[in-house]
């Protein structure tokens, strides 16, 4: 088999093979696993080693598959820390996972951060074809910074249309622990503490919109979470429903803490399904609930 990545004719057998400038390309049973793959094309750009660094994306997909659903994951770390890495519950789902690393404060601003986001996903409306996925079936996920990148890629629709992309395009938001008042690391570049709430241009909350994707919520237990999260995204959840989104949901995940990606991932996967056979409800989708 072989597979074209930028710059980058690959031959692919059942073995690990190293690419130079591409990372590591893994084959796995009717999967293929490519990692670190620019999301930035322009030269300029990507003579920053630190964009060099930090802005790129894992690709896992089904090698044999047509037209699956792509889910966009964000890692968490308060927009100061973490790293990209696949979810291994998500392996062998029958979707594409793209995991994202994003530029990180206090080297850049929040807005660079979400810019960068807006650029990978951008890059998967663009390749995600060449793979054998569809650009219709395109969720955005993340957990808790990462929670508040979906929110503001599906609701505040400049840093999309900046990359020629209509953030109502998008399949569904699926965010996880979110902030949806302006994120604490916003607030902190402006001189406010944890504790000082804003809601602005820079909040989720702001852009509550009609007309926005599925918007599907998840938090830990509200006596476990910080920082009142579960409150925050309940608020967010009443808003939509009151300026008539089709589409809100919140789901509380019963004794767990913020820690919660992996008793989540079931949940993602069943909400994909979800949206998908509202969408083309002659599929019959696989059942993911093991």
């Amino acid at each position: 088999m072989k597979i074209l990545v930028p710059g980058i004719l690959v031959f692919v057998f059942n073995i690990i093979v190293l690419t130079p400038g591409m990372g590591q390309i893994e084959e796995k049973p009717a999967y293929l696993h490519l990692l670190d793959i620019p999301y930035r094309s322009n030269d300029s750009i990507m003579a920053n080693p630190y964009i060099r660094e930090r802005c790129v994306l894992d690709l896992y997909y089904p090698k044999d598959a047509d037209s699956f659903p792509t889910l966009v994951f964000f890692h968490g770390g308060g927009l100061t820390s973490g790293n990209k890495g696949l979810n291994l519950f998500f392996e062998n789902k029958g979707i594409a996972i793209v995991d994202v690393s994003y530029r990180l404060s206090p080297k850049v601003k929040v807005k660079n951060i979400l810019d960068d986001a807006a650029a990978s996903i951008a890059w998967v409306f663009n390749q995600i074809e060449s793979y054998g996925g569809d650009k219709s079936k395109i969720y955005i996920s993340g957990h808790s910074a990462g929670g508040y990148i979906t929110s503001m890629m599906g609701l505040d629709k400049s840093y999309l249309n900046a990359y020629q992309i209509d953030s109502d395009s998008l399949a569904g938001l699926i965010p996880l622990s979110g902030h949806v008042i302006t994120h604490f690391t916003a607030r902190e570049e402006m001189g406010l503490g944890q504790t000082d709430v804003l809601v602005d241009n820079m909040a989720p909350l702001y852009h509550i919109r009609k007309q926005a994707p599925p918007y599907i919520m998840i938090t830990g237990d509200r006596n476990l979470e910080i920082l009142a999260r579960y409150e925050e995204n309940a608020y967010m959840m009443r808003m939509m429903k009151l300026i008539g989104h089709p589409d809100t949901q919140l789901y509380e995940l019963q004794g767990y803490d913020h820690s919660m990606v992996y008793p989540a991932a079931p949940l993602i996967l069943k909400t994909i399904e979800q949206l998908e056979a509202k969408k083309y409800p002659e599929v019959k989708t696989e059942n993911h609930q093991d």
